[in-house]
């Protein structure tokens, strides 16, 4: 009986362990989220992941310990099966990876949806992208991370709202993937004065350019109104030092 338990014990320990790895991403850490929203999603995913691996380490546990009631002890092999069945559910679970968003997707959904699914599916392309186009990627990230936030509170059917969701929707993919549809070997050859390296890089940068301007073009009306209550308070409790008049 006091074999049973420590091995148990140790059941319970490859378990314990095996959740940790999978929280610190395994072996290999995978790469760093370009922004809030891909963060959220794979955060989500990860929770989900852990649930599905508990509950099924505990449906693992109760079968053995059903069959233990049953047979009086579930011996050496019980336990192995047992260990067996906990290291398939850690392992299937394990392998699901978040699903890419296709690129129809991409303008689906509230502003936070959208912005989540454009920036997952912008990191899904990094790997075969050249070094400076994935560092305008990584800006990108950040740039619609804050358009997201101005979108929110935005009426949807206001213009820029459909200006941004052609502009995340299509011009950024359609980029991207007109790129991946020229062969690895030609994209550093020089075509018409520039290769496509440089043309894809440069096309990134107009569009966070682009991202730049409509998020403060967003902001005016925010920036006038703030103003404007500014002002206001001047005028209604009379400035700095009115306010150390009053306090002395």
């Amino acid at each position: 009986m006091a074999d049973t338990t420590n091995q148990s014990d140790q059941i319970l320990s490859a378990a314990g362990q095996s959740l940790v790895t999978q929280r610190e991403g395994g072996t290999h850490r995978p790469a760093d989220s370009i922004g809030r929203g891909s963060a959220r999603i794979k955060a989500k995913h990860f929770t989900k992941k852990l649930v599905q691996i508990a509950i099924g380490v505990v449906g693992v546990f109760i079968a053995a310990g059903v069959a233990g009631a049953i047979l009086n002890g579930i011996g050496f092999w019980g336990i192995m099966l047992s260990v067996l069945a906990i290291a398939t559910v850690i392992g299937v679970v394990s392998a699901r990876k978040v699903k890419v968003p296709k690129r129809t997707e991409l303008t689906k959904g509230d502003p936070k949806q959208m912005v989540a699914r454009t920036e997952l599916w912008l990191e899904s392309q990094r790997p075969a992208l050249p070094p400076p186009a994935v560092q305008v990627v990584d800006q990108l990230g950040v740039q619609l991370d804050a358009l997201g936030l101005q979108l929110e509170t935005m009426d949807q059917n206001h213009p820029a709202v459909s200006e941004v969701r052609e502009l995340v929707g299509e011009y950024i993919p359609e980029t991207i993937d007109d790129y991946r549809k020229i062969p690895q070997h030609l994209r550093q050859e020089n075509h018409a004065g520039k290769s496509a390296d440089d043309r894809l890089t440069e096309s990134l940068t107009k569009i966070s350019s682009e991202v730049d301007r409509v998020t403060r073009r967003m902001a005016e009306g925010a920036l006038d109104d703030l103003a404007i209550k500014s002002r206001y308070l001047d005028y209604r409790f009379g400035g700095a030092e009115a306010l150390e008049d009053k306090s002395s």
